[in-house]
């Protein structure tokens, strides 16, 4: 039987066209409008909107806003210009790349990393990487880096004709694996696949002239998952749930499902992993800045970077404390870390030697697949957060020299979205204690409330979407708030000294029977809504104290807006594939691991 992802080999990649310059000059004179209504707003706030009968509940809401805008900047300055690196030919020889090469041919190996992966997802990964296309005076070679060290791979690697390489431990985990690679091999580039990750044919003649400029370390092109189920679009859906005799309803109630959903289809997306906001816009603009980070598969790197960037780091752990020479750290091309892409990213972009860049290539040049159970969604949104917490607490690169100032600030970008996790609860649970004591953050919600607040919402809405190209922009938004959870869950185990675990994102679907126990906080915080939303509405029906009509709309909307997204991440774990998106759903279901008791992070 074929693997499930067979059905979508015939979706082709997006296009993603650069960002006209009228669009640019509207989103920077929104995102200009912004900030200015913003620190307006704020102004007031702090000012004259502070209410002494809830002095406390009032300013600790006000800072939340107050963060929440810093986080804006910081955003803002993310994504505020793109800037394309022009791309150029491959090089004909060595000596093509600057420095001291030679000009023999350039040499390329292609790894290919897998650990518990089935066969059926690494046999097209690897012909995928054996059907590059290959420049002229350029050698190539693929290896399978197999850290599971299976015989059955090495039979497979045998008979591909592919290097097989192997290890008797698996320390350091994907970059303990990418190291014993890098040091059985030589090829002036490495090409990073993951174990789904294929390759097309261009890939290396659209990403190798790049690094005609000696100083730039990787190469990072766009991830695409190919295969995100599409979903059906509102009418069909409304065909088929309503019955046959309410065939009037159905054109009406598929456009208020479309609108109010603001999708053309039911069901695309389920497991929120498009990730195009963040590789087209964020990664995209922060290009200007050769400050992109590796985000691991689909890379391409320069192994002298890779090389004096660890022994840069190694000497200088040495130099600190010689005394400390038999238990010196290891030497790491890649950083042993659950977040080995970024934290390799830092330590390049941080070396005081050689001021190193990384390019963005904005194009897509290789296909993966995306988590299709909460089990690989859970285990990927927690490496994430674990990952850039544990950086972010014992090696920030903010506060330490070397960095460029500017490509400091996309890092605190980034840092300061998980750091919003600290007052997202705020801003959850504001509306929920208010309509249970009938306490407003603000003296009134009077004329003079929404004269604030409306610009600073319309705009910023506004913004987003101009400056995002169109963009699904809801994404971030819900992972924020309905991801709460399991980003917490990771600050605490960091702020505990636990070092975030490597749990490989599983690639076959498997569905459990138990499909709420991994969303419990969500649907907690879903039944205290409802409690508040009940007691509040009781308290205007019954003309308590504070509860009028201003103020209880108000706060119902912003529940609303909170209880969507804690809905839509709930909707991952009960969510199972039709017969159309998956034709194996008749296959037993096996039994698994629970991923985010076993693996926390």
């Amino acid at each position: 039987m074929q693997p499930y992802f067979h059905r979508f080999e015939d979706r082709t990649a997006p296009f993603y066209a650069p960002m006209s310059s009228k669009r640019t000059t509207a989103w920077q004179f929104l995102a200009g409008l912004t900030i200015g209504v913003s620190i307006w707003y704020l102004w007031w706030r702090w000012t004259a909107s502070l209410n002494p009968d809830a002095m406390i509940f009032s300013v600790v809401v006000a800072l939340a806003e107050t963060l929440f805008f810093v986080g804006t900047l910081f955003f803002f300055h993310d994504i505020w210009r793109e800037k394309d690196t022009p791309q150029k030919p491959p090089p004909n020889c060595r000596s093509a790349l600057g420095g001291d090469y030679d000009k023999g041919s350039v040499t390329v190996d292609v790894f290919v990393t897998t650990f518990d992966e089935e066969p059926d997802v690494v046999r097209p990964t690897l012909e995928a990487a054996i059907n590059l296309k290959i420049p002229e005076n350029t050698r190539v070679a693929v290896w399978l880096l197999d850290d599971g060290n299976r015989s059955e791979f090495a039979l497979l690697a045998e008979n591909m004709g592919v290097g097989y390489l192997h290890r008797d431990n698996n320390r350091g985990f994907k970059a303990g694996n990418l190291k014993n690679a890098l040091m059985q091999t030589s090829g002036d580039f490495i090409a990073i696949c993951d174990a789904d990750t294929r390759v097309f044919p261009n890939f290396l003649e659209n990403t190798l002239g790049y690094f005609q400029d000696p100083k730039v370390a990787w190469v990072q092109t766009p991830h695409w998952f190919y295969d995100i189920p599409e979903g059906q679009t509102w009418i069909e859906w409304a065909r088929q749930k309503l019955p046959s005799s309410t065939t009037f309803l159905q054109k009406p109630i598929a456009a208020i499902g479309q609108f109010l959903s603001g999708q053309t289809h039911v069901g695309v997306d389920p497991m929120l992993s498009e990730p195009a906001l963040f590789f087209d816009v964020i990664q995209r603009r922060r290009n200007r800045n050769g400050a992109s980070f590796c985000c691991g598969a689909g890379s391409i790197h320069r192994r002298e970077a890779l090389f004096q960037s660890a022994l840069s780091q190694y000497g200088a752990f040495l130099s600190n404390d010689p005394s400390r020479f038999a238990l010196a750290q290891e030497f790491e091309p890649f950083k042993f870390h659950v977040s080995e892409d970024i934290y390799t990213s830092i330590q390049l972009h941080s070396n005081t030697e050689i001021q190193w860049i990384s390019v963005y290539h904005p194009q897509v040049e290789c296909r993966m697949l995306s988590p299709w159970t909460i089990e690989a969604w859970a285990t990927q949104k927690l490496k994430y957060a674990g990952g850039t917490f544990d950086i972010m607490l014992r090696d920030n690169p903010v506060f330490q020299t070397g960095m460029p100032w500017r490509i400091k600030l996309h890092y605190l970008a980034t840092f300061w979205s998980y750091l919003s996790a600290l007052w997202v609860p705020i801003m959850m649970l504001a509306p929920i204690f208010s309509l249970f004591t009938g306490w407003a953050p603000v003296q009134s919600y009077s004329f003079e409330f929404f004269m604030h607040i409306l610009p600073v919402l319309v705009l910023s809405e506004l913004a987003m979407v101009v400056g995002c190209k169109g963009h699904n922009v809801n994404i971030g938004r819900v992972m924020a708030i309905g991801g709460l959870p399991i980003t917490l869950r990771a600050l605490w185990f960091v702020l505990r000294g636990q070092k975030p675990k490597f749990p490989a994102t599983p690639k076959t679907p498997v569905f459990t029977e138990n499909k709420l126990d991994r969303v419990m906080p969500n649907v907690a915080l879903l039944l205290l809504m409802l409690a508040g939303v009940t007691y509040g509405i009781w308290a205007y029906a019954t003309h308590q104290d504070g509860y009028t009509m201003s103020f209880l709309i108000v706060n119902l909307f912003w529940i609303a807006w909170n209880a969507i997204s804690h809905l839509r991440v709930i909707a991952v774990a009960v969510w199972r594939p039709s017969e159309r998106d998956l034709p194996l759903l008749n296959m037993p279901v096996p039994d698994t691991q629970d991923t985010l008791k076993n693996a926390p992070i």
